[in-house]
């Protein structure tokens, strides 16, 4: 008698959305969307400008009024309590930069411990430590007593990147981290991606740089608010349809055991 054959192992949807709709300005913006994130993995969410890229993933964190139905990790966050939302799901916004300027860089980062602790209660001894952690794996502890209006656009980036850190939430989801980042400190922030994954942490990024993207383990492509495509990054699928989604002005190749986007060469 033959072996059975395995059933391959599908991760559970770490996010998830049933017919999601938008609407901003009066205008619909992501039109009733299905969509399913596994748990444990990075997923970027790619697509042209104005494609909904952002509204998407603030509806998914809860930060967007919405239609539809949303879960993290199989729950619904409205069962969760202000504190058990803060603790499961951690965000990382565009344009944050600029918001606390007087706050010391350390205090901004300790408000990632706010689900942690008790109302009006002082930091704990964990909650320092994670804050800490956080601020040299970013590498910006070595400024933790100066504001943040004093940083420049890169270093406050490293600062907020932190705050998002120390939550210690097992879902983190960030709307174009790599602003202001020079490419070390982008190559820096990949491995902290992918040492959340490691731990067993879902992460999803809202990206313009195409070629960063593709360091994922899946891509989300977006247009005009409907999902274009959903796939693994090394997937040739996928790479078609990411030059698809960009009108062919992109061309994705294959370089040193690694993918990545070219502008496409028009015809003379």
């Amino acid at each position: 008698m033959s072996a059975a054959r395995a059933e391959p192992v599908i991760p559970a949807s770490a996010l998830s959305a049933r017919a999601l709709a938008v609407t901003r300005g009066g205008r619909p913006v992501i039109a009733g969307l299905d969509l399913a994130l596994p748990a444990g993995r990075w997923t970027a969410v790619v697509g042209p400008n104005g494609a909904g890229k952002t509204s998407l993933l603030m509806a998914l964190a809860g930060l967007l009024p919405h239609q539809g139905e949303v879960r993290w990790l199989g729950q619904w966050p409205r069962d969760l309590g202000t504190r058990g939302r803060g603790r499961l799901l951690s965000w990382l916004g565009q344009g944050e930069e600029g918001a606390a300027g007087d706050l010391l860089a350390y205090d901004v980062v300790m408000l990632g411990r706010l689900p942690h602790q008790g109302w009006l209660a002082a930091p704990s001894a964990p909650d320092r430590a994670a804050v800490e952690e956080a601020m040299r794996r970013t590498g910006c502890w070595d400024w933790r007593h100066r504001a943040l209006g004093e940083l420049s656009g890169g270093e406050r980036q490293r600062v907020l990147l932190a705050r998002a850190l120390a939550v210690q939430a097992p879902l983190l989801l960030m709307d174009e981290p790599l602003a202001h980042l020079d490419p070390p400190h982008q190559a820096d922030w990949l491995h902290l991606v992918r040492a959340h994954v490691a731990t067993g942490g879902t992460v999803v990024s809202v990206l313009h740089d195409l070629n960063m993207a593709l360091q994922a383990d899946a891509l989300v492509l977006i247009d005009q608010g409907q999902i274009y495509h959903q796939g693994a990054t090394d997937d040739p699928a996928t790479h078609r349809a990411l030059e698809a989604v960009f009108d062919q002005r992109v061309a994705v190749r294959g370089v040193d055991a690694s993918w990545v986007v070219l502008p496409a060469q028009r015809a003379r």
